[in-house]
C-alpha cells in the first residue's frame, strides 16, 4: 500500500516551485550508505513503493532499509474529457517533493559492494538521477 498522510488540514495543494539545492535531510544520518538526487522532482508515493519492494527484495532481512522521503503532498487532476472551468479537479496521488542533494534512501549494515547494488537497483526505480554516498565520519 502506498505512503500517505493520516489526516491533513487541507485536501488540495497548491503545485509550487523547487527552488534551490537541499539544505535538510542532505547528510547521511541512520544507515552507512546513501542514494542522493541530483535533480528537483516530485517522487510518488508509488515509485517510493517500488524502491522499496525492489530494494528489500534485494537485500533478503539482511541489512537495514531507511527511507528518508515521506508524500506529503497531494497532486490534484480533472478527468478525462471534462470541459475548462468547474473547480479544481479530486487528488490523485500523494508526492514527496525533493530538491537537489536529498538523501532518498540509505542502507546500513551491508558492505559497501552490496549497498552500492542495492542502491543502484532502487535508484532505477527513481523518475531522476541519483548518486550513491558515503557517511561522513567525524572525528571526535
Amino acid at each position: 500500500m502506498p505512503m500517505m498522510p493520516k489526516r491533513v488540514k487541507f485536501r488540495k495543494s497548491q503545485r509550487g516551485k523547487i527552488k534551490g539545492n537541499a539544505t535538510r535531510g542532505n547528510t547521511v544520518a541512520f544507515g552507512e550508505f546513501g542514494l542522493q538526487a541530483l535533480k528537483p522532482s516530485w517522487i510518488t508515493a508509488r515509485q517510493i513503493e517500488a524502491g522499496r519492494v525492489a530494494a528489500s527484495h534485494f537485500l533478503r532481512r539482511e541489512g537495514r532499509l531507511y527511507i528518508r522521503i515521506f508524500p506529503h503532498k497531494s497532486v490534484s487532476a480533472k478527468p478525462l474529457e471534462v470541459r475548462m472551468g468547474s473547480g479544481k479537479g479530486e487528488p490523485e496521488f500523494w508526492c514527496a517533493v525533493v530538491k537537489p542533494g536529498t538523501i532518498l534512501f540509505e542502507v546500513g549494515g551491508v558492505d559497501e559492494a552490496t549497498a552500492k547494488k542495492c542502491l543502484a537497483r532502487l535508484a532505477f526505480k527513481m523518475p531522476i538521477a541519483c548518486r550513491f554516498v558515503h557517511r561522513r565520519h567525524s572525528v571526535a
